[in-house]
């Protein structure tokens, strides 16, 4: 029986850390800024997260490298231990991001 619940407590955890990076991706996102280029191509940022932008040739395409960058960049920032200022990481341990 422990183990049972040994194993629903670490898929409830592995569901609300999901959860929780899902909300933050969403919320920066949500505060990306774009811009055409005088090349016709499209340039995205999120201007609070140092480092977060993109640039493709359509925005569509700039939306999605901008949400792989974000994704890439938090999953660094969590794997080094650095806080990150609007995520709750009290349950994230560096050692959940050495293989994602």
């Amino acid at each position: 029986m422990g183990a049972i619940l040994s194993t629903c407590q670490i898929v409830l955890n592995e569901l609300v850390l999901d959860y929780m990076l899902s909300q933050f991706i969403a919320k920066k996102l949500n505060l990306a800024q774009y811009k055409l280029l005088k090349d016709g191509t499209y340039f995205g940022e999120i201007s609070a997260l140092k480092g977060v932008w993109a640039n493709a040739d359509t925005l569509e395409e700039c939306r999605e490298e901008l949400r792989e960058v974000l994704e890439a960049w938090l999953i660094f920032k969590l794997r080094s231990g650095e806080r990150v200022a609007g995520l709750k990481t009290g349950m994230i341990s560096p050692a959940s991001f050495q293989h994602a």
